[in-house]
């Protein structure tokens, strides 16, 4: 994957009130930028997309900023993560993992032919789609990283199970064209959840989720020792960062109200795909 800009990245850093020109390298160094409100923070944000006109902003809400061991804001997919954000996962779990995610792939393939759903012949022809839907509904870790297009989505995901501080990553990607935007110059792909899951899937929706993943991706441990850790990890990509205090954010945001977890996480009687994925679960479970 390639470092965003070749040229200079507008952002805001540390306690800094105005937006200046950096680097993606400096950025993840540097201490988030505090904003009080949901107002505030959209403000910013809408004055880093007019400075960073060549990119699509995409979201991404954490409890923490999680850095590695060279103190960098990381941001690596749930395959690619260590129980340490500063340690990284040995060849042996990686090879488990990409086990997992096979046998994750063959279930869900199999139950969408089973319940006969829309679009199983292109799930089954794509890997990237297997994968995105296996890693939205958490069946188990992939190479993908969820973001969303939605500020107040990301927000409200910072939010849950937050105490003090909750953090809003701001990444720069390509223009998004279709239902997967593969860019070999910046070696990502992107997925519009909303447009590769079945109608009988809500969550996208609700959540405006997309996924990001390496170009050309990753399939196998043995692939992925061809790479550098460091060369998979989606602060690549960070534009800016935010960090709040989500006990006082949202009384001040007035009619931009926190979305809650359930209605984020749609219950099985709305979103019927839970059904699909508990089936999932359950074939990995007794295998």
């Amino acid at each position: 994957m390639e470092t965003i800009g070749s040229q200079k990245i507008w952002t805001f850093q540390g306690s800094t009130g105005r937006i200046k020109p950096s680097t993606c390298g400096a950025i993840r160094k540097e201490a988030a930028c505090p904003v009080r409100s949901y107002m505030e923070l959209a403000t910013k944000v809408a004055d880093l997309q007019f400075h960073n006109r060549d990119f699509v902003l995409m979201f991404r809400g954490q409890t923490g900023d999680y850095r590695n061991k060279s103190g960098y804001s990381s941001l690596k997919p749930s395959l690619l993560r260590a129980d340490a954000p500063n340690r990284i996962p040995s060849d042996g779990t990686l090879l488990e993992r990409f086990a997992g995610l096979a046998a994750a792939e063959k279930a869900l393939v199999a139950e969408y032919v089973a319940r006969k759903y829309i679009g199983r012949q292109r799930l089954a022809r794509q890997r990237i789609l297997r994968w995105a839907i296996l890693q939205h509904y958490e069946v188990c870790a992939t190479p993908l990283l969820d973001v969303t297009q939605s500020l107040r989505i990301a927000a409200s995901f910072a939010t849950h199970r937050a105490k003090d501080k909750a953090y809003v990553f701001v990444l720069g990607v390509p223009q998004v064209s279709g239902a997967i935007t593969a860019s070999a110059e910046a070696g990502i792909q992107i997925v519009r959840l909303a447009s590769v899951c079945p109608p009988e899937a809500v969550r996208p929706h609700i959540q405006e989720g997309y996924l990001l993943g390496e170009y050309p991706e990753v399939s196998s441990a043995e692939q992925k020792l061809l790479y550098e850790h460091a060369e998979m990890d989606f602060g690549r990509k960070l534009i800016a960062k935010f960090q709040f205090d989500p006990r006082t954010f949202w009384k001040e945001s007035g009619q931009f109200p926190l979305v809650r977890e359930k209605a984020l996480y749609p219950a099985a009687a709305d979103d019927p795909m839970l059904g699909l994925v508990h089936a999932v679960k359950a074939t990995l479970g007794a295998g």
